[in-house]
């Protein structure tokens, strides 16, 4: 008599499979939390919502920084100068200190003044009415965050599209090759990175919304998932065909 079991092989784990998906897991829920923030203060502002604190402003400091507009590589840009300040206000519930303000937001401001703060989940983001929330800025881990944004964008509607067919196979209408859902990611990312194109444009003329990683996002994944759809129901019609 013979022993017919088989015993199942040692299961294999690529790490830099892995070590690409805790990256993106990482850098994914950072750009999540990063646009959540600039999103949620964009409409406290905007509907007068910020809880109010008045505070008293124990220190203000400037710090001149030097830049250089235009020239390319045989120079000759513009040379121009900027002051970026520090603020430290006292709160009844204790100090804030916010770095990186730019001189409109700190017109008018002197040690000692008594100044109305508004308030998002504790974080001072207007002074007087005046903007000091930094925002998105190119500066950091944001300038990083939009470097790496189009290859974020790019995974998730891959990420997407791959758990939509899987969804499909499962519940048996059909069964696409991985070919056929590279030919809907392809389209995705193809209107995601022209989405981009657009609201660069809007960034250099100052009307970029706080909100602006969802645009491209769902630009994409709504190429990609219409492409998926119509793939879907050739597969389906052409097994049944086959039947």
């Amino acid at each position: 008599m013979t022993d017919d079991t088989t015993k199942a092989g040692p299961v294999r784990i690529s790490v830099p499979r892995v070590a690409f998906r805790i990256v993106m897991a990482a850098l994914v829920l950072f750009l999540a939390v990063r646009t959540y923030e600039e999103t949620g203060i964009a409409l406290a502002r905007s509907s007068g919502s910020l809880r109010t604190s008045g505070a008293t402003v124990t220190e203000l400091t400037g710090d001149t920084k030097t830049g250089s507009s235009g020239g390319g590589q045989d120079g000759g840009g513009t040379t121009y100068t900027y002051t970026v300040y520090t603020v430290e206000l006292r709160l009844d519930h204790g100090v804030k200190r916010l770095a990186g303000v730019s001189e409109a937001g700190v017109s008018g401001l002197s040690t000692g003044q008594r100044v109305a703060a508004g308030l998002w989940h504790g974080r001072v983001v207007e002074i007087d009415g005046r903007q000091v929330w930094p925002g998105w800025n190119r500066d950091g881990w944001d300038l990083a965050l939009m470097a790496v944004y189009p290859l974020i964008m790019g995974y998730l509607i891959a990420t997407a599209v791959a758990g939509a067919a899987y969804l499909t196979a499962r519940g048996g209408r059909a069964r696409l090759e991985p070919r056929e859902r590279v030919g809907a990611t392809f389209p995705g990312i193809l209107a995601g990175l022209a989405a981009i194109v657009v609201l660069f444009a809007s960034a250099l003329a100052g009307s970029a919304p706080a909100s602006w990683p969802l645009i491209p996002l769902g630009s994409g994944l709504a190429v990609a998932l219409w492409r998926l759809r119509k793939l879907i129901r050739r597969a389906g019609r052409a097994a049944h065909a086959q039947v």
